[in-house]
């Protein structure tokens, strides 16, 4: 083999190389679901929860097309709103409602760290009637 024969062959290699990772990089972006925001759709179903209900508007707002983030969204203004006025009405009554109230700012730290951990994975957890709440009102 000469060196004309060698270096056409490693430029006809790197060129096959170049076309098989665009081709990769194509079918990777193909498969990401396209979002609003330009992030991930688990990165932004995790940023749903990350505080709380403001979060959720905020996504729930800029989040147009994407149901999953939708669904985030809405699953978290729902639940951490119903789970904030709840803990403050339960902090109104004396002593048992105090430890109630302490028991479920617990609960609500447990269930965020879920909610958020589902989310980066790319499920669509439902919690029970919240969950339907907000798939009802994202798919209509």
């Amino acid at each position: 083999m000469n060196q004309n024969e060698t270096s056409e062959s490693s430029e006809s290699i790197d060129n096959e190389e170049k076309s098989l990772i665009e081709v990769e990089q194509a079918q990777s972006n193909s498969e990401k679901k396209n979002t609003s925001s330009g992030l991930g759709e688990n990165i932004a179903g995790l940023l749903c929860y990350i505080v709380g209900p403001i979060t959720g508007i905020i996504f729930f707002i800029l989040e147009k097309e994407n149901r999953f983030i939708r669904f985030h969204a809405l699953q978290s203004i729902i639940t951490f709103v119903a789970l904030s006025i709840f803990n403050y009405m339960l902090s109104a009554v004396p002593f048992v409602g105090w430890v109630f109230s302490s028991l479920l700012s617990l609960l609500t730290v447990a269930l965020w760290v879920v909610l958020m951990i589902k989310a980066y994975q790319n499920e669509t957890f439902k919690l029970p009637i919240i969950g339907d709440i907000a798939e009802q009102q994202v798919n209509k």
